[in-house]
Order: C-alpha cells, then sequence, then structure tokens
C-alpha cells in the first residue's frame, strides 16, 4: 500500500527536525572532543571546528598526569554501580507493593510517595541527618541520601502494573514466597523497566557531585566530577605544569575539553548497549500514570 502525500509530508518533516535535532545535540560533543584534540595555537585563534586542527594528544597526556584522576575514576565508578544496584533495590522494593492488590495503607504510601516527588527536606536538614548517623565523610553519605526517586518508583510501579496478577496467584499455588515472585517472575517481565530506571539512577550518580562537596572532606573519596569542576570551574591547573609552558591560556583551555571528554565518554559508551531496553521502557511506562 502507498503512502498518501500527506504522509510523505508528514514524515519529510518529522525526518528533517529529528536531524536537526540530532545536529544540535551532536554538534558540542563533536566541538568538545576536537577541541580536546587540536594544538594550543588553532584552539587559541578559534579556528577549531567539529574537526581537530593540528592534531595533538598533550591535553589528555597532561590530564592523565593528574596525579588523582586514577582514584577519582575508581571512586566515580564504585558510587555509580553500587548507587545503582541501591537505588534500584530500595524501589523496586517500594514500587513492587504499590502495583499489586490494595492492602491496608496503600493509598496512604501512595501519597507519600508523590508528595516526595514534589517537596523535599532541603540541604540543611539533610546535612544534619547526615552527620547525626555518623556517615559524614563516608562513602554511605554519597550513597544513602539520594538513594531513592520518588519519580522512578511512580515509573516502577506503572511497569509492574503491566504484568497480570494471575501469574502470581499461580507462582503461590507452586509455593513461590513473595521475594521469588518479585526475583524469578516479575523482575524477569519488567527488563526493559528496570534497565530504563537503573539508567537513569546510574546517569544521576555519575554526573553528581554537590552531595560529595557538602559531605567529604577526605580527598581520596572524591569522584570524578569534584576533579571536573577544580580544572574547568575554578580553573586549578598549576597541578598539571601548564603554566610552566608558553601560551598557558590556551593549554588550559585544550585541557578543560580533555576532561570534559575523559569524564564524558564511559557514561556515553553504556548507551548503545541498552539503547534497545531503554526506547521500549520509556514506551510502557508512559501508558498508565
Amino acid at each position: 500500500m502507498k503512502d498518501s502525500k500527506s504522509r510523505i509530508v508528514f514524515q519529510c518533516i518529522n525526518y528533517s527536525f529529528l536531524f536537526l535535532l540530532m545536529v544540535v545535540a551532536l554538534y558540542p560533543v563533536l566541538y568538545v572532543l576536537a577541541a580536546s584534540l587540536s594544538s594550543f595555537e588553532f584552539l587559541a585563534k578559534g579556528k577549531v571546528g567539529i574537526v581537530p586542527m593540528g592534531f595533538t594528544l598533550d591535553a589528555y597526556k597532561r590530564i592523565l598526569s593528574y596525579p588523582m584522576l586514577g582514584r577519582a575514576y575508581l571512586n566515580t565508578f564504585f558510587y555509580t554501580i553500587a548507587g545503582t544496584f541501591i537505588s534500584m533495590l530500595l524501589s523496586a522494593l517500594a514500587a513492587y507493593p504499590l502495583s499489586r492488590r490494595p492492602f491496608p495503607g496503600q493509598k496512604f504510601m501512595s501519597s507519600v510517595v508523590v508528595v516526595a516527588m514534589l517537596f523535599s527536606a532541603g540541604m540543611i536538614p539533610t546535612f544534619l541527618v547526615v552527620t547525626k548517623l555518623h556517615i559524614y565523610n563516608t562513602v554511605w553519605s554519597i550513597l544513602l541520601p539520594t538513594a531513592v526517586s520518588s519519580f522512578n518508583v511512580v515509573l516502577l510501579k506503572n511497569f509492574f502494573q503491566q504484568i497480570p496478577y494471575e501469574l502470581e496467584e499461580s507462582a503461590s499455588l507452586d509455593g513461590c514466597s513473595q521475594i521469588m515472585i518479585l526475583f524469578r517472575i516479575i523482575f524477569p517481565l519488567s527488563m526493559s523497566g528496570l534497565v530504563t530506571v537503573g539508567l537513569f539512577y546510574a546517569i544521576a550518580q555519575w554526573n553528581s557531585y554537590f552531595p560529595a562537596m557538602l559531605y567529604l572532606r577526605d580527598r581520596t573519596l572524591v569522584p570524578m566530577q569534584i576533579i571536573l569542576r577544580d580544572i574547568v570551574i575554578q580553573n586549578q591547573t598549576n597541578e598539571l605544569a601548564i603554566d610552566l609552558v608558553n601560551g598557558s591560556d590556551q593549554i588550559s583551555e585544550s585541557v578543560k575539553y580533555a576532561t570534559i571528554m575523559v569524564a564524558t565518554i564511559p557514561i556515553m559508551m553504556v548507551y548503545p548497549f541498552i539503547q534497545k531496553y531503554f526506547v521500549k521502557g520509556i514506551m510502557v511506562g508512559s501508558v498508565k500514570g
């Protein structure tokens, strides 16, 4: 069946619009990559576009010589993996009961989740809680205060509601406990939703730096984002010895771009492997509210 003229026009407009969005989203990434690989003189003259000019890896060599980089990278990977696991576990355990048949207090608990999505205690009360729990300046101060997002709990609740309750009844008749039903039936059937929410948590944890500024004083515990902040915002590049080279301002700019790429590439590499789950999860989760 041939497409009508109106459908062809719509597809052309739609593809053109999506192409423009792709260009807008991709251009900054390509520019930063090209700037990080370009020589200092071309960067200083503003001749760098999306293609490197005077290809060089000096900026990356200087970044890799930063004494805290390796430890900060390991910290970031640990916070992202451990934080995502804790967040997913707590969010799933909260969303699963709310998605099943009504129980006493279910409406109240659902209201609490919605209210928590709209309002938060604030920075000072959270800081006081962290200090009273004696987790200040520990890894738990990064993992626990932001462990659960109400929005992600609601999203998971919508995913779980897609699964027929009859499956749980059949599993119960076969002797499965609620924990076994959750891990052997609900989770496998909700894989797209779990991957989608897990991606949200992982990205938030990878990009997070403000909790580390508040709760960490030990430099051996800081994530990569604190190093990125020091270099890009505060311009603390003296440890890279760039002020010993002529044209230190240009080198400083090149180091900033290289730092951004070093902190961005790992999380960007995750997307191709989970893209199919992510698209499906977003569509399924939007069916019910």
